[in-house]
């Protein structure tokens, strides 16, 4: 297998590990893997009135965890959010995008509301 399917690989690994997480955590998933024309929302999960919009990282090492996300990658998933947002979250529902930090052998690190951080 080539690093880049490996990586994909890895990645999808890491969005269903993340929707477990959240699943077990008590959210709803709604969308997982949704492409827009301004990027692509790895999943989208309900928990009563909150939609969230999470970005999904996945990392060989807990190390690596700090550098996963910057603000360019939080304005295109943003960006998407937008697009999509309408679809998903109703009148008066709080809508968030958290960000879900993986590394084998720890704990998630879930990241709320990482654009307003």
């Amino acid at each position: 297998m080539n690093q880049r399917a490996r990586r994909e690989a890895e990645g999808r690994r890491g969005e269903a590990l993340a929707a477990w997480y959240l699943r077990l955590t008590g959210w709803r998933i709604l969308a997982q893997r949704l492409k827009t024309p301004r990027g692509e929302i790895d999943l989208i999960a309900r928990r009563g009135r909150t939609v969230i919009f999470v970005e999904v990282k996945w990392r060989r090492s807990a190390a690596l965890l700090d550098e996963a996300i910057d603000p360019y990658r939080l304005r295109r998933v943003a960006a998407a959010t937008e697009a999509v947002a309408h679809r998903h979250a109703r009148p008066g529902d709080i809508v968030r995008i958290d960000v879900l930090l993986l590394a084998p052998w720890r704990f998630p690190r879930h990241l709320e509301n990482a654009l307003a951080a």
